[in-house]
């Protein structure tokens, strides 16, 4: 069964209740990085850092990050290493993500998708699986890139 992580800043916060809601539903164990242990409400760089380390660390197989674009969520989540976050804004992004990219993260805008196409695009996303294939080389040069410049 996969552990999901999911995260969200102040713009997001009834999506990713929807979301949690609908995971749930689903049989999923949902694991919310939105606060920290603190009660503090982190800014979303720190919620993005923190679930894409969860994922590295194996705590999660995926991740799903919400503010108000997506943007900001996926740019941080992509900072960690081996993380490899995609902003999906629609079904066919979401499934590409995961078949093509092997995303371990989806980030969700919750002003740019209402929250009956934010379940559709989560659920393609989890349907699907990565390919390999054709593929596989593209993922394993984004690898070699990122350990490149980590020795810059």
């Amino acid at each position: 069964m996969l552990s999901i992580a999911i995260g969200a800043d102040s713009a997001a916060i009834d999506l990713k209740n929807t979301i949690t809601d609908y995971l749930q539903q689903k049989g999923l164990t949902v694991t919310d990085y939105s606060y920290d242990p603190s009660g503090e409400n982190p800014i979303y760089p720190d919620v993005a850092y923190t679930l894409a380390h969860a994922i590295k660390d194996g705590k999660h197989q995926r991740g799903i990050l919400l503010c108000g674009t997506g943007i900001g969520m996926s740019i941080v989540a992509n900072k960690v290493n081996g993380i490899r976050a995609a902003q999906c804004h629609d079904t066919y992004s979401a499934q590409r993500a995961r078949k093509s990219n092997d995303a371990q993260v989806i980030a969700l805008g919750a002003r740019v998708i209402g929250p009956e196409l934010a379940k559709e695009i989560v659920g393609a996303w989890l349907e699907s699986e990565f390919e390999g294939g054709g593929s596989a080389p593209k993922v394993e040069k984004i690898s070699y890139y990122e350990h490149q410049e980590n020795h810059r």
